[in-house]
């Protein structure tokens, strides 16, 4: 029975009953009996009033291990998947250097060779030692795109070989594609389209026979095409090696003449086209020392003529004036550039003359030293404008002559009359001027004919020699063509700098500007040459050659690279 009764019960009964009480609570602690005293509640003294440890659940802190194996397995993950950026924060200085070495050797064009400084060799090495490198890789590729490029450029000149070749490599880097596909079809439809090489070795043949060895259409080029199509073809070999047997005829004929332009000119035919043709070492050795001594008796043609020109002995009667020395130079050497130089001073100085002359009243002479002078430099700007001062000064003279003179003459000279002009005169000169002007703009310097710059001026100057605006803008023209020569140099442009350095002669001949200018040309050829021997083009190396040693034959570039030419280096 159990003791316990409803405490909230109003009516107590008087007599216990007994209770089970809760069956379901029996494994529960049982609660302290009542007692009916107070409770207090007592708290274990904790030391140094921070809590114990061991009254916190131990089970609270267990989601921290599984959260750092995440944080960890994810920074590892980062970490690999921007292991090249991470790896291009570090200093790499031969990499570096590699790559800064293939960038400049792409964009200097240089794409592929066998010495270790083309594009393609530095970009692999760099590859090699980052195998997973975005840098190298798109590196490469951009070699290829310039390879298949250029082989397209290849194609379209008809170098068909060449296309092959630069599509293969091409091929190489870019691991094939549509374009290559395409260009490869184009190069086996452009072999197939080719001249029949027993039509082309029969037009050979003919033009053997007519003499006709060098040139596009001369019997060289031809059995060339012929061999380019059908490399084993026994006829145009043979044929080719007949061609190169004459050529070296030629030049030892032409050695033996004291012709050295001939013979040069025959040489480096030869040369391109049997670079290993036997009679070329001897003739290159002939070559040289007959230029060794030539040169010998230049330079004491140009130091004669230079010291003839310092003393005023410009031309006239007697074998000891600068016009006869430079003309003996130029008999030996017919580009020399030195001399041509010397008789654009000559005929500068001519014309300063003729100038003095036209001043002092004396026509007939300032005629005949304006001839001289054009036979020099036929369009030298000055002379130009002198010429027009001549005319004139006649013209103003003869309407003079009809009015009457004064009974007595002045005590100082009277100004030069000038001619009067109608308005339709008037009107046309300044249309003259106006095209000349816009010409300029344009770079028309001396051509197109007719409508260039130098002839709208000179036409200008035919009506009125006295036009100011005319005269002013005919002598300002070789400034402009100087403009024209930097701009085009800049450009990498050498036959337009070419084509402007000659303008400048016949413009303004003797101008001293003009012997550094060549010489900046030469040495741009020069640059090109190496870049063309370095891809294998040693026909466009010799060309190349030849147009800097025109322009400065004592150049040490030229002799080194002539010799290497020659060796085939």
């Amino acid at each position: 029975m159990s003791g316990r009764r409803d405490q909230h019960d109003a009516h107590p009964p008087m007599r216990t009953e007994p209770t089970l009480g809760d069956l379901d609570r029996l494994d529960a602690p049982r609660a302290p009996a009542p007692d009916g005293l107070p409770r207090v509640a007592v708290e274990a003294r904790r030391p140094h009033g921070r809590a114990s440890s061991s009254a916190r659940p131990k089970t609270r802190r267990g989601w921290l291990v599984p959260v750092l194996l995440l944080v960890v397995i994810a920074l590892l993950a980062a970490l690999w998947i921007n292991q090249n950026r991470l790896r291009g924060m570090v200093p790499r200085t031969d990499f570096n250097t590699l790559l800064t070495q293939a960038q400049q050797a792409l964009q200097d064009g240089r794409l592929d060779g066998q010495d270790g400084s083309s594009a393609r060799e530095l970009f692999q090495a760099a590859a090699a030692l980052e195998p997973d490198n975005d840098r190298a890789r798109d590196g490469l590729r951009q070699v290829g795109q310039a390879m298949l490029s250029q082989a397209d450029a290849s194609l379209q000149a008809g170098n068909l070989s060449q296309a092959a070749q630069q599509a293969t490599v091409a091929r190489e880097l870019l691991g094939g594609g549509s374009d290559i596909d395409r260009l490869d079809h184009a190069i086996s439809s452009a072999r197939a389209g080719q001249v029949h090489a027993v039509d082309l070795v029969d037009q050979a043949q003919q033009a053997f026979a007519a003499g006709k060895l060098a040139g596009p259409d001369g019997a060289g080029a031809l059995y060339r095409r012929v061999l380019q199509a059908d490399p084993d073809n026994a006829v145009a070999r043979h044929g080719l090696d007949q061609v190169g047997y004459a050529l070296a005829v030629d030049a030892r004929q032409a050695l033996d003449a004291k012709d050295n332009a001939k013979a040069d000119a025959s040489i480096e035919q030869l040369a391109a086209l049997q670079p290993n043709n036997g009679a070329l070492p001897a003739l290159r050795a002939l070559q040289a020392q007959t230029r060794k001594q030539d040169n010998s008796a230049l330079a004491a043609e140009l130091k004669a003529g230079q010291e003839a020109l310092r003393a005023g002995r410009i031309a006239g009667s007697g074998d000891d004036t600068a016009l006869v020395h430079f003309q003996a130079v130029l008999k030996l050497d017919p580009d020399n550039a030195q001399a041509h130089a010397g008789l654009g001073n000559v005929a500068q100085a001519l014309t300063v003359q003729a100038s003095a002359a036209v001043d002092a009243g004396d026509d007939l002479q300032a005629e005949k030293l304006l001839d001289q002078a054009a036979q020099l430099a036929p369009k030298s700007a000055d002379l130009a404008a002198t010429r027009a001062r001549l005319g004139s000064a006649a013209a103003a003279a003869v309407s003079d002559a009809g009015k009457t003179t004064p009974a007595v003459a002045p005590t100082s000279e009277p100004p030069m009359p000038e001619a009067v002009l109608t308005p339709q005169q008037s009107a046309a000169v300044a249309q003259l001027v106006q095209r000349a002007e816009q010409a300029t703009s344009h770079g028309d310097i001396m051509m197109p004919p007719g409508d260039s710059a130098y002839d709208l001026y000179r036409s200008a100057l035919a009506i009125d020699g006295n036009n100011e605006a005319a005269v002013r803008g005919l002598q300002a023209l070789p400034g402009k063509v100087r403009q024209q020569f930097e701009q085009a140099l800049a450009a990498g442009k050498l036959g337009q700098a070419s084509d402007m350095l000659a303008n400048l002669a016949e413009l303004a001949p003797g101008d001293a500007a003009q012997g550094a200018l060549g010489n900046r040309l030469a040495g741009a050829w020069l640059d090109q040459a190496e870049q063309q021997l370095g891809r294998g083009d040693r026909i466009g190396a010799g060309q190349s050659l030849l147009r800097a040693r025109k322009l400065a034959p004592a150049n040490p570039r030229v002799q080194d690279l002539d010799a290497r030419l020659q060796g085939g280096g």
